[in-house]
């Protein structure tokens, strides 16, 4: 039976989160978040002298009476966000491991779940190949959020996954509206940097999540095996081979795991982007109010 973590308790655990966004970004009216312009809240921000053109209904005639001169009065203005969320959704993601693709379907929703319940709007966006397919268009509302956790919860993983292209090839991408969330292993032959750095360029804030297993990370084979790729088409892929694991090969795979994980790291953070990676065998509400809240994305 395939795992699932969507149920009520899931969603409760996560209802003490927030999203903490950038204030330059800017969002729609009638959100939570403070953004750096003024707007028509009823908290007051500060002053400024009245110009032509200014709402007359703002200015503060107590002061007019103390200084002979107009002022206007300015309010914190709060936006809704719009948050994306990229799920890879190639072989590697959950096909040999259903545990991992349950896992990274699980971290989706709850960032989702993040957005609706602080008033902000979510979609998703399944990257197969080098589309990336939106099958709910944009969620508003936990009514609408619900049903469309019944069908991402069903979502199969195989085949490959052009993470760069999908991203570029979106046409809902949006500008300097909220944040973008991608999800994935990050084993792609695919340049998924450029996906990142279009992200950039369209003004967003980006995290990047990526969800492994244990054994990916430190596989304890011997002796002679068949490596199989998930992703390959048949048994006659070139990146299908048999090998004798030795001690010395593990220590260099050891050592290009290290140097895997701290590129992406280095990468995030040169781009200005926020970073976790996931344990697919530990609690994902523990591992999200723990990484996300030290990353400062959430509090």
């Amino acid at each position: 039976m395939k795992p699932s973590y969507l149920n009520d308790a899931f969603f409760s655990r996560l209802e003490a989160l927030a999203f903490n966004l950038r204030k330059d970004l800017g969002g729609y009216f009638g959100g939570k978040h403070l953004v750096n312009t003024y707007g028509q809240t009823v908290e007051f921000a500060d002053y400024r002298e009245y110009m032509l053109g200014d709402d007359i209904r703002r200015i503060d005639w107590n002061l007019y009476s103390r200084f002979e001169k107009y002022f206007i009065k300015l309010f914190t203005d709060e936006r809704q966000m719009h948050v994306q969320i990229y799920i890879d959704c190639s072989g590697s993601m959950g096909k040999v491991n259903p545990e991992k693709g349950a896992y990274a379907i699980g971290v989706a929703a709850a960032m989702g779940y993040l957005a609706i319940h602080n008033m902000d709007k979510v979609s998703y966006h399944l990257i197969r190949g080098n589309k990336a397919e939106n099958p709910f268009g944009t969620i508003v509302g936990k009514t609408a959020f619900f049903r469309a956790m019944k069908t991402l919860d069903q979502i199969e993983f195989d085949g490959e996954a052009a993470i760069s292209d999908a991203i570029i090839k979106n046409p809902n991408t949006g500008t300097g509206d909220g944040l973008s969330v991608i999800i994935s292993d990050y084993f792609s032959n695919d340049d998924w940097k450029k996906g990142v750095d279009y992200l950039v360029y369209k003004k967003k804030q980006i995290l990047l999540m990526q969800v492994f297993s244990p054994d990916e990370l430190d596989p304890t084979y011997t002796d002679r095996i068949n490596l199989i790729d998930a992703e390959a088409v048949d048994m006659a892929d070139g990146r299908n081979m048999k090998l004798r694991i030795n001690k010395s090969m593990q220590l260099a795979f050891r050592e290009a795991v290290t140097a895997f994980y701290k590129d992406i790291e280095t990468f995030a953070k040169k781009r200005g982007a926020a970073f976790i990676a996931l344990d697919c065998e530990k609690p994902i509400e523990r591992q999200l109010f723990a990484k996300l809240m030290k990353q400062g994305t959430v509090s």
